[in-house]
């Protein structure tokens, strides 16, 4: 069982996160908030919990690894490295300006932090499974994380890679499928199904972890199975809520890549804000 207080610290953390995901997008009249909202949690755990970084030396070769293969949701990424101290948290507001380093979807030669560039889906993972590769040719005890969307499944390269990864035996690799079911034009089953995808993992040697990912504990458990399972890969199938901690952008496809306007960034600053204020004061 989590303790309660670091339970407290991590909800913290991505209502922070969350509000930050909505100024972005807010300010640059464009972004993708419903994706960013629904992974924010992930995101929170392995920043702020599992991965082995050091923000003032983000180029430290031994650090882990992380790959926002759904580039889009560079918003959440940007946020969390902001919070974890790798810039500024002042320079998210700047997010898609023109004067600004944090672009719409994240480049690795401008961010602090950002281990890959990346945007066209499916090439995320594929860059994963080099890394990871990389590691274990070079003896090095780093692990490698990627964050997929759901419908990135729809992409022929993500099955390459990850028929790749199971190949070579990378169990220094862990990648989390965002599986909120969702994607820019609806449902991923009525869009192009790329159901079922646990028994695809599975068929493609994978080992298959299925889990809450709003649940912390959850999160944590299957990062450790995944860390202690020898011989293959894990993904991670995490079930989360497109939109989540915005009561009207919650299940709601229309935020894939829609941007708040001043009423509906005022609102949900303000649920951001008394979930923030009910939890500093517990």
């Amino acid at each position: 069982m989590l303790e309660k207080e670091k339970l407290k610290q991590f909800r913290i953390v991505a209502t922070k996160i969350r509000k930050h995901i909505i100024e972005e997008v807010y300010h640059a009249a464009s972004g993708h908030p419903g994706g960013s909202l629904s992974c924010t949690d992930i995101l929170t755990v392995l920043y702020f919990h599992e991965m082995r970084v050091d923000p003032k030396n983000p180029n430290w070769p031994d650090r882990d690894r992380f790959v926002l293969s759904k580039g889009h949701c560079a918003p959440a990424l940007y946020a969390t490295l902001a919070e974890r101290g790798f810039f500024p948290v002042e320079e998210l507001v700047k997010f898609r300006s023109i004067e600004s380093y944090l672009q719409g979807h994240p480049s690795m030669k401008d961010v602090p932090g950002v281990d890959m560039s990346t945007g066209s889906l499916g090439q995320g993972i594929s860059a994963s499974v080099g890394m990871a590769l990389a590691g274990k040719i070079d003896n090095k005890d780093y692990r490698v994380y990627a964050l997929l969307g759901d419908g990135e499944l729809q992409e022929g390269q993500v099955w390459e890679a990850l028929m790749s990864a199971a190949h070579y035996k990378l169990d220094n690799l862990t990648a989390f499928l965002d599986y909120n079911g969702l994607q820019i034009d609806g449902k991923i089953t009525e869009v192009m199904s790329p159901e079922p995808v646990v028994e695809k993992f599975k068929a493609f040697g994978w080992n298959v972890i299925i889990i809450d990912g709003h649940d912390y504990e959850q999160i944590i458990n299957a990062i450790n199975t995944a860390k202690k399972t020898k011989g293959m890969p894990t993904m991670v199938v995490a079930k989360t809520t497109k939109g989540k901690g915005v009561s009207f952008m919650e299940n709601q496809a229309g935020w894939h890549g829609s941007p708040p306007n001043k009423e509906q960034r005022d609102q949900a600053i303000a649920e951001l804000d008394a979930y923030l204020a009910k939890l500093e004061v517990e």
